[in-house]
């Protein structure tokens, strides 16, 4: 069974749809797609797509974060799942990226658990661009 990491910590899966692999969608189904897909083969489908779920095949493999950001510039509104091997240090980016939630095994979830993962969800506040735009800021203010 899979634990659903968000910003408020560890929950079951709420989701009780279906996926279904990127050639094999239809509208209203979830899609699971991976990390090798091109997002743009969902150009026109994203209204009709509730979830979209990428996979990590391991934690170094970045290709995730860049298909969730593409599909958010892209127009996709819907709920945007990482899954697989996404580590408690990557939380804050994969939420940067555009993820709403992080699907973990159990396994993962037992060797980092739900402190770790709520230590970095107010990612919002402690990203290093906003600490470089505030000292920026209040350096040129003393001038």
């Amino acid at each position: 069974m899979s634990i659903i990491v968000s910003d408020t910590g560890f929950a079951q899966d709420d989701w009780d749809g279906d996926f279904a692999a990127l050639n094999d969608a239809h509208p209203g189904v979830a899609i699971d797609l991976a990390s090798s897909n091109d997002p743009n083969e969902l150009a026109g489908r994203l209204d009709d797509t509730p979830m979209i779920r990428v996979d990590f095949p391991n934690f170094a493999d970045g290709r995730g974060f860049t298909i969730a950001r593409q599909l958010r510039l892209m127009g996709f509104k819907g709920r945007l799942r990482a899954r697989g091997h996404v580590i408690a240090d990557q939380y804050a980016m994969a939420r940067r990226a555009g993820f709403d939630e992080i699907e973990i095994s159990e396994d993962l979830a037992k060797r980092q658990p739900e402190d770790q993962w709520r230590f970095r969800a107010d990612w919002r506040a402690h990203d290093y661009q906003s600490r470089l735009r505030g000292s920026s800021a209040s350096e040129f203010a003393a001038e």
